[in-house]
C-alpha cells in the first residue's frame, strides 16, 4: 500500500458548488476509484487559503496504467467536466498535471 497526497486551489465562488458535487458522487465514478485500487480516499478544503488537499492510500502494482485507465473512464471523464472547473491547479503545476502531487515526509500509525 502508498499513501499518496495531493493539493489543489480552489476558486472562491465554487467551494459550494463544490461541496454539493461531493454530497452525491456518482456511483459510477466511485466503482471507478475502487477499481483503480484507491481507497480510503478523503478530500480536505482549507479556507481561507481555498486549497483541496486530496489523500488517498494505492494498493495497486500498477500505478500509471490504473490512472490511465481511470482516465479513459467516460462516466469519470463526464464528473470531471464538473468538478474541473472548480478547481485551480497551482501555479508550479506541470502542464499536464491538474493536482500537484505531494511528497510524504512523515507517517506514523
Amino acid at each position: 500500500m502508498q499513501r499518496m497526497g495531493m493539493v489543489i486551489g480552489i476558486k472562491p465562488e465554487m467551494i459550494d458548488t463544490y461541496k454539493r458535487l461531493h454530497t452525491a458522487v456518482w456511483p459510477e465514478v466511485l466503482a471507478q476509484i475502487k477499481g483503480s485500487n484507491i481507497r480510503n480516499y478523503t478530500i480536505f478544503l482549507r479556507e481561507p487559503e481555498n486549497l483541496l488537499f486530496g489523500y488517498w492510500e494505492y494498493h495497486g502494482t500498477d500505478f500509471e496504467s490504473d490512472m490511465a485507465r481511470m482516465a479513459q473512464d467516460p462516466k469519470t471523464r463526464e464528473w470531471w467536466t464538473h468538478t474541473d472547473p472548480c478547481q485551480s491547479p497551482l501555479a508550479a503545476a506541470a502542464a499536464s498535471e491538474q493536482w500537484s502531487m505531494m511528497q510524504e515526509v512523515f507517517h506514523t500509525d
